[in-house]
C-alpha cells in the first residue's frame, strides 16, 4: 500500500488520489444531478463494459462471475479507497480473466473520491458496487446520477437515512430506465424460485408462522497495525463498525429476513429484539453485538422469529422456515412437508446464483426489459435495521420509525486521521433516535 495514511501523502498522482471527502457535500452535489444524465446502455454495441467499486473479496469475486455470466463483458476500471486491495484485485483478474480485462493506470482510481472518478468514466456502462455497505446511499445516488447500470451488493444502508436515499435512488432509476439487481442471489437461484412459486401457488395455505436464522461461529476481524490512524483501522475492519457495517443483522441476516419477506409478500411492522455482545468483547470486534433474537410482527398478525450469532462453539444454522395452514416448508432445503411427510421436494440440479444474477441483468440491459431491485432490497435492508435498532435500545421499533430515523452514523467527514471509537449499545440506555 502506497499510503491511505499520513506517510506518503505525497504520492497522489498516480491515481487520482484524494485525501479527503465529506459524505454530506457528496450528497447534496449528487442529488442534485439527478436526472442530468441519459441512461447509459449498450446502444451501438451489446458490450458490457464494467467498472468495479470496492476491491475486496466480494468484489473480486463479483468481477470474476459477471466475466463468466455472459459473452461480450469486459472490466476496464477499479475503484477502491485503498490501493493494496484494488492491486490484489487487479492481480486476481490478470491470473484468471486476463482476456477479459483492460485496466490500464488511468482507470485505476484509489481514495475516498475514486467511486466518483470511476463513474465519470462515460465508457464505463455497467458498475458494481461492492465497498461496505456504509458507502452504499451515496454511491447509489452517484452512479445513479451517472446513468450506470448497478449491480450493487447487499445489504443497501445501515441506517434510515441511508436507506431514504436509496429509495430516492430508486425513483431517479426508474425514471431513466436503469437496470439494478441488488446481491441478495436467492432471488436467482432456481431451487429458491421453484420452491417460492409452491408457496405463492398455495402449496402450505396462508402462512401462520416463520424462522430465519444465521447462526454461525466466529467471523473475521482485522488487528490494528502500527502507523495505521482511526479511520483506516475501522475502514480495514469495517465489519465489526455499525456505521459502515451495520451489523451482522444487518450485514449477512439480510439474506434470511430477505426471504421471508419474499414468501410473505410484505414487510415485518414491528420489531422486539433482545441482543449483545457475550464472547466477540476485546476492541479488535469493534463495538457491534455477537447475537439477535427478534420477534418480527407483520401486519396480519403473522410472527418471524429470527436470531443471528457469531460466536464459536455453538450450534449452527443458516435457515428459512415457514408454517402454514396445509403444511409448513424448509425454504433453504427446497422440501414442503404435511403431516409430517415430504409432499414437494427440488431435486434438480441447482444453478450458480451469483453468477445467474450478472446474467439477468445484462440479459435485461441488451433486451431492454425494466429491471430494478432496489426497492425490495432497501425493504430487506430496513427489517435488519429496525431489529438492530430495537435490540441497541431495548424498544419495540415499528416499521415507520425505523424508516423515518434520524439516525445518521456515516461521520461527517471521510478523512484519514481520527475516529472516535463508538460506544457500545445498551439496551434501556441507549436512545431510540
Amino acid at each position: 500500500m502506497k499510503d491511505q495514511g499520513t506517510t506518503n501523502q505525497a504520492n497522489t498522482s498516480r491515481r487520482n488520489f484524494l485525501k479527503t471527502s465529506t459524505a454530506a457535500v457528496a450528497g447534496a452535489s449528487l442529488a442534485s444531478r439527478l436526472g442530468d444524465l441519459p441512461a447509459v446502455h449498450a446502444a451501438g454495441s451489446d458490450e458490457i463494459r464494467v467498472g468495479v467499486i470496492g476491491c475486496g473479496g466480494r468484489g473480486t469475486g463479483a468481477a470474476q462471475d459477471v466475466i463468466t455470466a455472459a459473452p461480450g463483458v469486459k472490466i476496464i476500471a477499479l475503484a477502491d479507497a485503498f490501493e493494496d486491495h484494488l492491486d490484489k484485485c487487479l492481480e486476481q483478474l490478470k491470473k484468471t480473466q486476463a482476456a477479459n480485462i483492460d485496466i490500464p493506470e488511468n482507470r485505476q482510481f484509489v481514495g475516498f473520491n475514486a467511486a466518483q472518478q470511476l463513474l465519470d468514466l462515460k465508457e464505463v456502462n455497467y458498475v458494481i458496487l461492492a465497498t461496505p455497505p456504509g458507502f452504499r446511499p451515496p454511491h447509489l445516488t452517484a452512479a445513479v446520477a451517472a446513468g450506470k447500470n448497478i449491480f450493487t451488493e447487499k445489504p443497501l444502508a445501515v441506517d434510515g437515512t441511508g436507506i431514504r436515499a436509496v429509495l430516492a435512488a430508486y425513483e431517479a432509476a426508474k425514471v431513466k430506465g436503469l437496470k439494478i439487481v441488488c446481491g441478495l442471489q436467492r432471488h436467482h437461484q432456481t431451487g429458491y424460485l421453484e420452491t417460492m412459486k409452491q408457496i405463492k401457488n398455495g402449496a402450505i395455505g396462508q402462512i401462520l408462522a416463520a424462522r430465519a436464522y444465521w447462526n454461525q461461529g466466529d467471523l473475521w476481524k482485522v488487528d490494528r497495525k502500527p502507523g495505521w490512524s482511526d479511520m483506516e483501522w475501522q475502514l480495514r475492519n469495517w465489519y465489526n463498525f455499525t456505521w459502515i457495517c451495520g451489523d451482522h443483522i444487518v450485514e449477512q441476516h439480510v439474506h434470511n429476513l430477505d426471504v421471508i419477506n419474499w414468501a410473505m409478500g410484505a414487510n415485518p411492522v414491528r420489531a422486539v429484539a433482545m441482543g449483545g455482545r457475550a464472547a466477540r468483547v476485546s476492541p479488535e470486534f469493534g463495538h457491534i453485538f455477537d447475537h439477535f433474537a427478534v420477534d418480527y410482527e407483520y401486519g396480519n398478525g403473522v410472527h418471524m422469529l429470527s436470531m443471528c450469532r457469531q460466536i464459536a462453539g455453538c450450534e449452527n444454522s443458516v435457515s428459512e422456515t415457514l408454517v402454514g395452514e396445509k403444511g409448513t416448508c424448509d425454504v433453504n432445503r427446497y422440501i414442503i412437508r404435511s403431516g409430517g411427510e415430504v409432499k414437494w421436494r427440488f431435486a434438480e440440479k441447482d444453478n450458480k446464483p451469483y453468477e445467474q444474477e450478472h446474467t439477468d441483468l445484462i440479459e435485461a440491459i441488451r433486451g431492454g426489459k425494466e429491471m430494478n431491485e432496489l426497492k425490495s432490497c432497501a425493504e430487506s435492508t430496513l427489517t435488519g435495521i429496525m431489529g438492530r435498532m430495537s435490540a441497541y435500545t431495548g424498544k419495540a421499533v415499528t416499521w415507520n420509525q425505523a424508516l423515518n430515523s434520524k439516525e445518521n452514523l456515516m461521520p461527517a467527514k471521510l478523512e484519514w486521521g481520527s475516529l472516535p471509537f463508538p460506544d457500545v449499545a445498551v439496551p434501556g440506555t441507549t436512545p431510540l433516535i
